[in-house]
């Protein structure tokens, strides 16, 4: 699942796709894996918060630099071979299409052009493009296997919209039902509980309070994504908070897995896109369930994401 994903945010990046036992993708999606659970270790956590002082100490935090630093080189290599064989008017990927700006440059973007900020874009991409949606992804196998029924509520309507074809992005707006259940999917496992970091581009008053520039802002997702306000069982895995009566898709203004404003999810449009033709396909093909008497914890794991813990699961293909 996690190098299905990552291959498509690695074709709009690179320009190809990895072997899945290629040694360089394999270190690459560890390095990746490594540095979100380990950023929401206690260790790492800590020397966030009082950097002065555990920036001294071994641990987790020591293994995400290591880590970065090693993404970065490979990037750094990669985005140096495409500079050689770069052609303005065969633009392959995001990276010569990022080199062509670079070489386009007027004075007034020489703060942005530059060859650490592609650096820093294409890991950003890389890790984001790969762990969310795979994650997610993940959530919704274990969800389905939960709760059967609303797994065979899907199937029927794939069969009854789709059929044997392969599913198409177009396919979302005639399946109101798997819709509404990609939507809960998101909205329970809540992945990114905390958004990331924001920081204030100038001095604001923001409801009665001064925040200087400068200032970290955490925005909590979990704090919408569990309103009681516009979602009845906030606690639970229910579809209906994105059905109306008649079974058609409502749109919640509270949904907001990809946060929200000019600092949103820059590949929301690509996530959707993913979660519903992953989805569709997985359970046209195949029904998922545990093993016989294994009980099934929603507890999340530890991460900066909050990934669903590792379970066995069997997918019995479909006729």
């Amino acid at each position: 699942m996690n190098a299905a994903v990552a291959n498509i945010i690695v074709s709009i990046l690179l320009g190809h796709r990895f072997d899945y036992d290629d040694p360089v993708f394999l270190r690459l999606m560890n390095f990746i894996n490594e540095n979100i659970r380990l950023a929401g270790s206690p260790m790492v956590t800590l020397y966030n918060t009082f950097h002065s002082v555990f920036r001294w100490l071994p641990g987790g935090h020591r293994k995400v630099k290591e880590n970065a630093i090693k993404t970065q080189k490979f990037i750094t290599q990669t985005f140096t071979k495409h500079k050689e064989q770069l052609d303005v008017n065969d633009q392959r990927n995001l990276i010569d299409a990022f080199l062509v700006k670079q070489q386009e440059e007027k004075s007034e973007f020489s703060s942005y052009f530059h060859n650490e900020n592609l650096i820093m874009v294409v890991s950003n991409l890389f890790a984001a493009g790969m762990e969310t949606t795979s994650t997610t992804l993940r959530w919704g196998l274990l969800l389905m296997i939960k709760y059967p029924e609303i797994q065979k509520n899907v199937q029927n309507e794939i069969e009854r919209i789709i059929g044997s074809s392969e599913p198409q992005f177009e396919h979302r707006q005639k399946m109101p039902y798997t819709n509404a259940v990609i939507h809960e999917i998101q909205r329970f496992s809540n992945i990114i509980p905390t958004n990331l970091p924001h920081a204030t581009a100038q001095d604001v008053t923001f409801k009665g309070y001064f925040i200087p520039k400068g200032t970290y802002v955490i925005p909590l997702l979990t704090s919408v994504l569990r309103d009681e306000a516009h979602f009845e069982k906030p606690n639970e895995f229910y579809p209906k908070h994105f059905l109306d009566s008649k079974g058609n898709f409502v749109k919640k203004e509270a949904f907001l897995p990809f946060s929200a404003g000019k600092r949103s999810c820059a590949g929301e449009n690509l996530a959707k896109m993913e979660l519903f033709l992953f989805f569709t396909r997985l359970l046209q093909n195949f029904t998922f369930h545990s093993p016989s008497g294994t009980d099934l914890d929603l507890t999340p794991a530890i991460g900066f994401t909050t990934p669903p813990m590792p379970h066995l699961i069997c997918a019995t293909p479909r006729a």
